[in-house]
């Protein structure tokens, strides 16, 4: 009750503060300004409105916010280095007004000009969140998946304490498109226990897109899109550092990242990034006893390179992800006795020690990425764009077997994917402005022989097209959009079993469309609505798994027979902001034909490797619904409050019941509080935080073991800011699970086996010069 008493006065605080600071002059202008020649955000453009002068500064995604103006007219200035100023008369009435600025370059020999140019911006009507700046730094040292929990609608799907994967609304895996600097990362994503081959340290921005975007990427994003953007290459001479150094409790966690970017002074336009890291890490320990095999080490590294003129910009990258994760050795047991006790048990029967050593099981994965990217202005409303990425994933995943065998993978997977994206953007004048194109992805996966196991998923070659149209008009206080998009999918896969050759060749095809808008109800309140159908073929280990999945520890079934999913999203969004509030709500309807889902048979299997649950693939029709909610109040000019939450249900409406692993209700809500001097409050500030994760009450009708109980964990945070001469040196303190309090996560998948992780402390240093 108390926490719910906390609650409702942090929400009538928001509320009632923010009517009483109306006034008589709040009409507000907001806008977007942009790149004319491709679309790209401009950050750090000037506003000014000569009537009032008054102004503001566009952000990092080119957006600008002028408040507490009167009907009226007024003359809007915007200026920006290396462009031609745009002056524009507009009309304030009752309503905001809301307008899309392009800012056309201008040749000009001047020292120091930078043009950013390389990142394009989110234009969307479903609900966007970004993290960066001070969010993005704070969250450093965590994996992807952990990273985006700071987004209300999305959690994890985990498998122990260091395998991580995002979950948007209930949708996670091959439902969930995630783009390394604008290149689809294709791994092997299908499995539970197969995090993203992504190092977060090269992301100066992470951004999440909540709806259907099928149309603009392809069936493999109907959950959702995650973009990880690097910094823009900077285009005249400049050279950045940033250091990050990182030291954690649990699992005595030592992670060090560094990167660097510059451009050239005798070639305009060219500019280059280099960044890598390195992460090691042991035992994980929950609050009574340690977990046996949980370390993990990873290093990675990536580099680009780019050249931009007024007409013409070219970019290649390239990445290496390289990691080795330790899997919980209690998770794999030797007989159907030592199975049902330990799951009985609920955690481990020895308290383990602590050790960096990782031994089988375990998983070793590299990833390489390398992307070329061009595009060429035809005239300044019309951008030709190109792109091509090439990437390899060679997965190998590691059992507990006898003699030379034990050195052997007993999965070893390598996939092939070429990706090819040609599209036209357009601009005309500030109303319209859009794309077509198409884009293919060519895959090709491998078992690698030598294992001596009967491959989990056969080798196959897979062939993808598509083709869309997306169109969108901003006018005044409204924007509306729409696209259009048809895919072909071919695959053609093979394997032996029992020295019997079995093949298959599939084909599936599919529209999606979608149509939104946003429209700026008053100064304060926005609303969005986005409707978009969206399809998806079975993956290849839903259609052919046939045997043990050895990162997961478990058996699992596919079926040849399986069709298309088939959804139907509408989400609608309201937003409420002025100087001391902001408050977002989302809400989500979700049709799912032929929803496929891996369900718990309650079965085993008995090998010479050990005993393993029994999982299979099956087929529903599904209805997913949910809100998300999330608000900020700034009491004063040192305290902040936010609170920010999620609830999700989703239905079998086939059979009537539920199904496993969606993610129950949750909260996280707290304060921050700012004592630095009079001339530099934010100097140091304390964040004490409390997440509150409520019993997952809708259960499937059978499960290993119940549904673990609710949990709530209190978390504090210090954050200190140190100016050296003209750079900045970052301290953060971060303890989470303060009172070490032993809890179970509903979607973590060895959660039959053991807790999560305890208490964790973590020291972070960040120097950027």
């Amino acid at each position: 009750m108390l926490h719910l008493r906390l609650i409702l006065s942090f929400a009538l605080i928001m509320f009632f503060g923010t009517r009483a600071s109306a006034q008589k002059c709040n009409l507000i202008l907001r806008g977007k300004i942009l790149h004319q020649e491709n679309d790209d955000a401009i950050e750090a453009a000037y506003v000014w409105i000569l009537e009032t002068r008054t102004g503001g500064v566009s952000d990092q995604n080119g957006n600008f916010v002028i408040r507490d103006l009167c009907p009226g007219t007024y003359t809007v200035t915007i200026q920006y280095l290396g462009h031609k100023e745009i002056r524009q008369t507009i009309d304030l009435s009752s309503n905001t007004t809301a307008q899309t600025f392009r800012m056309e370059e201008e040749s000009m020999d001047l020292s120091g000009v930078e043009v950013h140019g390389h990142r394009e911006a989110v234009q969307t009507t479903t609900a966007v969140t970004s993290l960066y700046g001070e969010a993005l730094l704070e969250s450093r040292g965590e994996s992807l998946g952990e990273s985006l929990k700071r987004v209300a609608g999305v959690t994890t799907f985990s498998t122990g304490n260091t395998i991580s994967k995002p979950v948007i609304h209930g949708m996670h895996s091959n439902r969930i498109m995630i783009l390394n600097n604008g290149i689809r990362l294709e791994g092997q994503q299908w499995g539970a226990e197969h995090a993203p081959e992504i190092d977060p340290f090269l992301a100066d921005e992470i951004t999440v897109i909540k709806g259907a975007e099928t149309v603009r990427f392809g069936p493999e994003a109907m959950g959702g899109v995650i973009l990880v953007n690097p910094p823009a290459l900077p285009t005249s001479k400049k050279h950045v550092t940033e250091i990050n150094l990182l030291g954690a409790s649990n699992g005595r966690m030592g992670n060090l990242a560094a990167s660097h970017l510059g451009g050239s002074e005798k070639v305009k336009g060219l500019g280059y990034r280099v960044q890598g890291s390195v992460k090691r890490a042991g035992n994980v320990q929950s609050p009574d006893y340690f977990q046996s095999n949980t370390g993990m080490s990873e290093y990675n590294f990536s580099g680009s390179a780019g050249y931009s003129s007024q007409k013409l910009g070219m970019e290649v990258y390239y990445s290496y992800f390289n990691t080795e994760i330790g899997i919980l050795r209690d998770a794999h047991t030797g007989n159907l006795s030592d199975l049902e006790s330990i799951i009985e048990n609920g955690r481990p029967f020895s308290d383990g020690e602590f050790t960096y050593e990782i031994d089988n099981p375990k998983q070793v994965v590299a990833h390489h990425l390398a992307k070329v990217k061009s595009h060429y202005h035809l005239n300044p409303n019309w951008k030709l764009n190109f792109q091509y990425g090439f990437q390899l994933n060679n997965r190998q995943e590691f059992d507990r077997r006898r003699g030379e065998l034990n050195s052997r993978p007993s999965l070893d997977l390598e996939l092939f994917t070429n990706t090819l994206d040609l599209f036209l953007d357009h601009n005309l004048k500030s109303n319209w402005s859009g794309s077509i194109g198409f884009n293919v992805i060519q895959q090709a996966n491998s078992n690698v022989p030598g294992t001596g196991v009967t491959p989990l998923i056969p080798n196959y070659d897979m062939f993808n097209g598509g083709i869309y149209a997306i169109e969108k008009y901003v006018k005044g206080p409204l924007e509306l959009e729409g696209g259009l998009r048809y895919d072909f999918r071919t695959v053609s896969a093979a394997r032996f079993v029992n020295n019997e050759l079995q093949e298959a060749d599939l084909d599936y095809q599919n529209f999606s469309a979608f149509i939104g808008g946003l429209y700026q109800l008053s100064p304060n309140f926005a609303f969005t609505s986005n409707l978009g159908t969206a399809w998806r073929p079975p993956n290849i280990n839903e259609l052919f798994s046939q045997g043990l999945h050895h990162g997961a520890a478990a058996v699992e079934i596919g079926d040849p027979n399986m069709v298309s999913e088939n959804s139907l999203k509408w989400v609608n969004g309201l937003e409420f902001e002025n100087d001391k509030a902001l408050v977002e709500i989302t809400a989500y309807a979700n049709q799912i034909q032929n929803y496929i889902y891996l369900n718990p048979t309650g079965e085993t299997f008995v090998s010479l490797r050990g005993t393993f649950n029994v999982y299979e693939y099956l087929q529903a029709d599904a209805f997913f619904y949910g809100v998300d909610v999330s608000g900020s109040y700034t009491f004063s000019d040192r305290i902040n409050g936010y609170l920010k939450g999620s609830i999700i249900r989703a239905k079998n409406t086939d059979e009537g019941n539920f199904f496993p692993f969606i993610p129950s209700d949750r909260m996280d809500w707290g304060f921050s509080f700012a004592f630095g001097k009079k001339t530099n409050p934010t100097s140091d500030r304390i964040t004490i935080s409390n997440v509150l994760v409520a019993q997952q009450s809708r259960e499937p009708d059978f499960d290993l073991a119940p549904a673990p109980p609710a949990y709530a964990l209190f978390n504090l945070g210090y954050q200190k800011k140190i100016q050296v001469a003209d750079n900045q040196f970052n301290i953060g303190l971060q303890i989470n699970n303060v009172f070490d309090t032993e809890y179970k996560e509903y979607m973590n998948r060895f959660r039959y086996f053991t807790a999560d992780m305890g208490r964790n402390i973590l020291i972070k240093l960040n120097y950027q010069f």
